[in-house]
């Protein structure tokens, strides 16, 4: 997973609540096996209209940060959403608030998620719809994002995920991570405990097919 630290970017206007993951990446272009070419269907209905933000520019070529309203990313829990927006270039988005699973998907494909007050979301929406003013840094380290005109707003995060963003690190690789201690408790179990039978499968080989 690609790591996340500080992004400057264009920010996207996205003023609409309850948008769900079938608007975000339609079913039918779920069929691939990889991630790769998901962001051809980020908003498939929605870029039909060339009014649309993400066709016109510079957000059609430039957006890394998706500014939207309440509940974004509910619906079904397809992984493939988050994957879309990073496979399109977005790398954060900032609401209201998130859907949970959405939102959880998010940190383990290297997607930064900011929850901020409606009314700083609305000032947000409306500096992000002028080209002029449309760039934004987000800085993780900071939990900081820095505005055109020097305004600072502060963001709260969760430490772990934080951690996790920083060194690009999911949960299957944080637990990798722990492949001695685990392996050594393995080796104790089956000493003391031989009834219980052999490991089927130790950190090593999960690591391995991981990879």
């Amino acid at each position: 997973m690609r790591a996340f630290h500080r992004l400057d970017g264009i920010a996207a206007p996205l003023p609409y609540e309850n948008v769900d993951t079938d608007k975000i990446i339609a079913a039918r272009f779920l069929k691939t096996i990889t991630r790769e070419g998901l962001g051809q269907g980020l908003f498939h209905v929605l870029r039909q209209d060339p009014q649309f933000v993400l066709r016109r520019e510079p957000w059609a070529s430039s957006a890394e940060i998706l500014v939207a309203l309440d509940n974004f990313g509910c619906g079904s829990s397809r992984e493939h959403a988050p994957w879309a927006l990073l496979d399109f270039g977005i790398r954060c988005i900032i609401a209201p608030s998130f859907a949970d699973i959405f939102y959880n998907n998010c940190f383990k494909n290297g997607i930064l998620p900011i929850v901020q007050p409606e009314h700083i979301v609305r000032r947000l929406l409306a500096l992000a719809a002028d080209p002029s003013t449309a760039r934004m840094q987000v800085d993780l380290e900071a939990q900081a994002i820095t505005l055109c005109d020097g305004a600072v707003l502060e963001f709260a995060l969760d430490a772990q995920r934080k951690n996790d963003l920083l060194e690009g690190a999911d949960e299957i690789e944080r637990a990798l991570r722990l492949s001695p201690e685990i392996d050594s408790h393995e080796n104790r179990v089956a000493t003391e405990s031989p009834w219980l039978g052999p490991v089927v499968m130790r950190a090593a080989e999960i690591g391995a097919i991981a990879d």
